[in-house]
């Protein structure tokens, strides 16, 4: 038996790209969160099969990072469908202004995308036929999203929660405050009603409350030494540009990490260290996770 309504259908990806969530009604069809660029021809794939010869009318983005928005750009181009996005986003995107977006100070890419709406924390919208509530989420980003459905008890909780954590707490690298508003977000979706979570990255889950648990001791562990947050975002950064690129020379990797503004402010407040040593902790990290492995002068993606 399905955890959710037949509208509603979740096309789960991997860690380089978030989960897109369908939602398929009597009249209209929408998807939210579109993956990551390079894997964005994969996605129109999996979409145009969802959609079964329907079109796809709208694209919205519960936040701006690459692996939430890269599928943008192809799906407008395919469908011309319309696209909103978090309010607070507008003027960069109008601008496409690439020091106050995500990607360049993460080092990723995102191609160019354009439009035609926005949301605000409070507006109620109308997908699949049910009315669903956009509550503002900040802590991963300042200005993310989450979609709850009181009908459904469905929860689209992007970065916000998963079922073994959340994504990282940007801000703080940078100086700014991040841990207290993560902490208000988790209590704002465990005032909800809510049956069943779709995470931004992992399956569906039903144990709600048993997630807000294990995310609000990671968010504990995390606040109680800013440090550990700074090097979880850089064995992080370190492991989303090895699932895009597979293979990263070790010479390579401080050069990698110093191109990115992120690190620096990171490495600026918290870590401390030159370069060269981040860069080989960096790597020591993941292959002691198993996440990666190391085969000759190259770190490779496990």
């Amino acid at each position: 038996m399905s955890l959710l309504p037949e509208a509603i259908q979740v096309l789960q990806r991997g860690w380089l790209s978030s989960n897109n969530i369908m939602l398929l009604g009597r009249h209209d069809t929408a998807i939210i969160d579109t993956g990551y660029v390079s894997h964005a021809p994969q996605t129109l794939a999996l979409v145009r099969q969802v959609l079964h010869g329907r079109h796809l009318d709208q694209i919205l983005n519960t936040h701006l990072h690459s692996d939430h928005c890269g599928g943008n750009a192809m799906l407008q181009a395919h469908f011309g469908c319309r696209t909103a996005i978090p309010v607070a986003e507008a003027d960069k995107v109008r601008h496409w202004d690439e020091d106050a977006l995500s990607f360049k100070a993460t080092g990723q890419r995102c191609d160019r995308f354009t439009f035609d709406a926005t949301v605000s924390p409070g507006d109620v919208l109308r997908l699949a036929d049910m009315a669903w509530q956009a509550l503002a989420a900040p802590g991963h980003d300042p200005h993310a999203l989450i979609f709850y459905c009181p009908e459904a008890k469905v929860l689209i909780s992007a970065d916000a929660l998963w079922e073994n954590g959340f994504g990282v707490i940007f801000p703080e690298l940078d100086g700014q405050s991040g841990f207290a508003e993560a902490r208000a977000t988790l209590d704002l979706i465990a005032g909800l009603d809510v049956a069943v979570v779709i995470p931004g990255h992992g399956a569906p889950f039903t144990d709600v409350a048993g997630a807000l648990a294990r995310a609000r001791s990671r968010l504990d562990y995390l606040a109680a030494d800013p440090l550990r947050n700074a090097q979880n975002a850089l064995k992080v950064l370190l492991k989303f540009l090895l699932l895009e690129r597979q293979r990263i020379a070790l010479a390579d990797v401080p050069v990698l990490l110093t191109a990115m503004p992120v690190f620096a402010a990171a490495n600026n407040h918290y870590l401390k260290q030159p370069p060269d040593a981040l860069g080989r902790w960096a790597v020591q990290q993941l292959v002691r996770a198993a996440a990666a492995r190391v085969e000759g002068e190259y770190l490779l993606n496990v």
